[in-house]
């Protein structure tokens, strides 16, 4: 997940979030469009067509095609850029995070997410599922709300993979819990948290 969900991680793994936050749920309408303004470097901002096709690179096609693309928006919240219909909600890369990091999760999740991104408890029985098929953002693998590298918060990288999150703990207790794991093979990351999720490579 996001540096930001990884800060959803998510994605987000879910997310360590630095940069990005987001709502649950997306705005039901279409916010007015985003003015395509230069970024701090000097790049012209990406046009909507451009997010939506960085969004889509989260999922597999049939559920990207499918899924209501969003973007978080200034304020805090998020901006819906195409309303989709399979209960998926896909996010663009963001651009304050070293490597690609687009994000697409499940209805199940948006309850996962809220409570990551608000300190609070999740929500028990609903197992969500998030994609993050361009791979994630460096993260901690040990605390969910670290955002850089120490010498004790276990720092580590996942290239593609999926995350099932909202399981019940016994679920996790099936997978290596290391601080330090082999990301090439399924682990927990933020083992021992109310947060810990499953993170299953796919290359």
């Amino acid at each position: 997940m996001y540096k930001s969900i990884h800060l959803i991680a998510a994605g987000a793994a879910l997310f360590a979030l630095s940069g990005w936050t987001w709502a649950a749920d997306p705005p039901a309408k279409t916010a007015p469009a985003m003015q395509h303004a230069a970024t701090p470097d000097g790049k012209p901002a990406p046009t909507d067509d451009q997010l939506i096709a960085s969004a889509m690179k989260a999922a597999p096609k049939k559920v990207a095609e499918n899924a209501t693309i969003a973007v978080p928006d200034p304020k805090g919240g998020m901006r819906t850029l195409r309303k989709g219909t399979n209960g998926f909600t896909c996010m663009p890369d963001n651009p304050e995070t070293p490597g690609p990091d687009p994000m697409c999760w499940d209805k199940n999740s948006d309850g996962w997410m809220d409570a990551y991104l608000n300190h609070k408890p999740a929500p028990a029985g609903k197992v969500g599922l998030m994609y993050m098929l361009s791979g994630g953002t460096d993260a901690s693998n040990t605390d969910p709300y670290a955002t850089k590298p120490s010498a004790s918060n276990h720092w580590i990288k996942t290239g593609p993979h999926i995350m099932i999150v909202g399981a019940d703990a016994g679920f996790y207790d099936s997978y290596p819990k290391s601080a330090d794991p082999d990301t090439k093979s399924p682990y927990v990351m933020w083992a021992g948290t109310p947060y810990q999720h499953l993170m299953a490579p796919i290359n």
